[in-house]
């Protein structure tokens, strides 16, 4: 594969790359390009996973290597119980993997690495204390304000959270770091701070961040907003049909799933994404990308509930393996309870 094919799969879909030039040279220059994706071990994972997920499997088809960073450390210091961090690591971890069985991506070249290995070292600690001698406090609180629950009185812990996943880059051995545009701060942190301890500053690439089902954003705790991977059809079904989408709008959490989720799959598949219909109403209708569909949504030429119905099917079709996975049920009960 070359370059220019590489970076199109590499940069699909993402908001903003810093810097895309360096990038490039990179992955001209080196036989190995390597990204890490992390993530907490909190709330029970949701359809938003399938996102990160996407790129993950484009990365992974671009050749490169893949390291996903399950950061149980950074989970405790965002308020998750010290005691069922090891619980929600393994639950995490079988979901990941189940989600990228589903989207059909060789992992050979995937790597999990628990945060706890490389954040409880000697090393690791001295630059992080190096790191608290040069940060402001205003400049943690900045960096941390999108991520971190901070409320009105902060805890330390919300302020280490950023200068530990700047280090992560450098300790994790990677080129890059991938995540949503709410990570954005971070990242920005990262490449102001980690040359001023003597460590490269990394590519970093963002993925936008996707609408709710019902409000601007997917949330964990707002169920309405988001769909569970070990949700039932009915329950999806229902989710959908309840969710924001108004005629002529595609700016809803509904579009944002065929747009990022679906209509990828389907290209990549060189399948088409079918709304159907009766006949009454002008039979069934096939889209061979998004832009057509957007295209009649806009128009009214297709109706919101026809496009949920749609969807609905398609997402149930995706979820099938993890509900039939009966390890991430057992996983699921033993790190939440339910």
């Amino acid at each position: 594969m070359d370059t220019e094919e590489k970076l199109r799969l590499v940069t699909r879909n993402l908001q903003e790359v810093i810097e895309e030039k360096e990038l490039r040279e990179q992955l001209e220059k080196k036989k190995e390009f390597t990204v890490y994706w992390g993530t907490m071990p909190t709330g029970s994972i949701s359809i938003a996973y399938f996102f990160p997920m996407m790129k993950v499997a484009d990365f992974l088809k671009a050749g490169l290597k893949v390291k996903i960073l399950l950061a149980d450390l950074h989970a405790a210091l965002d308020g998750v119980a010290w005691d069922v961090l090891e619980k929600r690591y393994e639950y995490y971890k079988e979901a990941i993997m189940t989600i990228l069985r589903t989207i059909g991506v060789d992992t050979s070249k995937l790597e999990f690495v628990k945060g706890s290995e490389i954040q409880l070292n000697q090393k690791y600690f001295h630059d992080l204390l190096k790191l608290s001698t040069m940060t402001s406090t205003h400049d943690c609180l900045k960096a941390a304000s999108e991520v971190v629950k901070l409320g009105d009185n902060p805890k330390l812990s919300g302020l280490v959270y950023p200068l530990m996943q700047a280090l992560d880059e450098e300790y994790l051995h990677v080129d890059a770091q991938f995540g949503g545009m709410d990570q954005r701060k971070i990242m920005v942190y990262a490449r102001e701070y980690l040359p001023k301890i003597g460590y490269r500053p990394r590519v970093e690439l963002l993925n936008p961040i996707i609408r709710g089902l019902v409000g601007e954003k997917m949330s964990s705790s707002i169920e309405s907003s988001k769909i569970d991977t070990l949700n039932d059809e009915e329950t999806v079904k229902n989710k959908l049909n309840k969710a924001d989408c108004v005629a002529g709008d595609p700016n809803n959490g509904v579009m944002a799933l065929l747009q990022y989720l679906i209509f990828v799959i389907k290209e990549d598949r060189k399948e088409t994404f079918v709304v159907e219909r009766p006949d009454k109403y002008g039979g069934n209708l096939e889209y061979r990308n998004y832009a057509q569909l957007e295209e009649d949504f806009i128009a009214k030429k297709v109706h919101p509930l026809d496009v949920k119905n749609a969807a609905a099917k398609e997402i149930n079709r995706l979820l099938k393996q993890l509900r039939e996975n009966r390890r991430l049920h057992e996983l699921h009960v033993a790190a939440y309870g339910k």
